[in-house]
């Protein structure tokens, strides 16, 4: 199994095609389709079915692809850090962040890191569950700052926390259900929520099961970014589950409120998540200081707004 065997596996998944694959590498179609061959043939097992609208994976090419993807991660990676020992400061970092942080703390721990490391390329995801915990076990992200509804074992990550808070259930102001003191007077409303299969239970373990709330499936709307989110509770009078610190930014203090229930959540953590044992680039370990300074500069600021808002955050750096 070769490097250019997984990098076009990798493309394909992507690119969905053989040919925008070919596109996305540089080559051509028959260097892309005798790459994928001979890996077929060398691993003995059918890896896809092709079809006229493309490409799709069997089993085995599923889980390959995992591996593919981390295997050219941590090469990437090692190209970096060779580079920089060479002088050369280009390079990719790319990231997950949940929306708390992204509303509040993001804005400025980009800026930072721009200065210290302007020659390196930023992507970043919205760090919900059903985005980022996919991306997360593949090795697609560097690493994510991410509040995960999903158990996490330290065999599989290193889990860095920053700060706890509280998740509050809320709805626009207005609401019909705005007056509800209980769980269970919410069970006949529609909720924006954002899980995948694998985070499923555990949701609704830290949402209504710990609390003996049954809620009926079609009941649950799947919201895979926070703008989305935010439409749906705004405009579709639907409720939603989520850090309570929001209620304090611009995208929500408005028009959102928080429900005063007689149930109470536990404090959940923002932390930053990497794959157990991977390389942690240069890039990788200055952004994560960047962020990690504005965080315990803001906490020390006197400003109302900064006092407000580490009232309802638990630091824990």
């Amino acid at each position: 199994m070769k490097l250019h065997h997984l990098e076009a596996l990798v493309s394909v998944a992507d690119a969905g095609s053989i040919r925008a694959a070919a596109r996305l590498l540089q080559l051509s179609q028959a260097a892309v389709t005798k790459a994928l061959r001979e890996l077929e043939s060398e691993q003995q097992l059918a890896l896809f079915v092709r079809t006229a609208g493309g490409v799709s994976f069997t089993d085995a090419g599923h889980r390959l692809l995992k591996h593919a993807r981390l295997v050219i991660g941590q090469m990437e990676r090692a190209s970096e850090e060779l580079a920089k020992l060479r002088g050369d400061q280009a390079g990719k970092l790319t990231i997950a962040v949940t929306p708390l942080v992204m509303v509040t703390f993001l804005a400025e721990t980009v800026s930072l890191f721009r200065k210290q490391m302007p020659s390196i390329q930023l992507e970043i995801f919205e760090g919900l569950t059903a985005v980022a915990l996919p991306r997360l076990r593949e090795g697609a992200l560097d690493f994510g700052i991410l509040a995960l509804a999903v158990a996490l074992t330290d065999q599989e990550f290193d889990i860095e926390p920053l700060f706890g808070y509280e998740p509050r259930v809320m709805a626009r102001r207005g609401h019909p259900s705005a007056g509800k003191h209980s769980l269970h007077d919410l069970l006949d409303q529609n909720w924006a929520v954002n899980f995948t299969p694998a985070s499923y239970e555990s949701l609704m373990q830290r949402m209504f099961w710990q609390h003996g709330a049954k809620i009926a499936p079609a009941r649950l709307h799947g919201a895979h970014s926070y703008s989305l989110m935010l439409e749906l509770v705004q405009y579709c009078d639907m409720l939603t589950w989520a850090p309570g610190p929001l209620l304090l930014t611009e995208s929500m203090r408005d028009w959102a409120q928080a429900l005063t229930l007689d149930e109470q959540f536990e404090t959940r953590h923002v932390s930053v998540i990497s794959l157990r044992n991977a390389m942690r680039s240069q890039a990788a370990k200055c952004f994560i200081d960047c962020l990690c300074k504005v965080i315990r500069t803001r906490s020390r600021s006197a400003s109302e707004a900064n006092r407000t808002l580490f009232d309802r955050l638990e630091l824990l750096l």
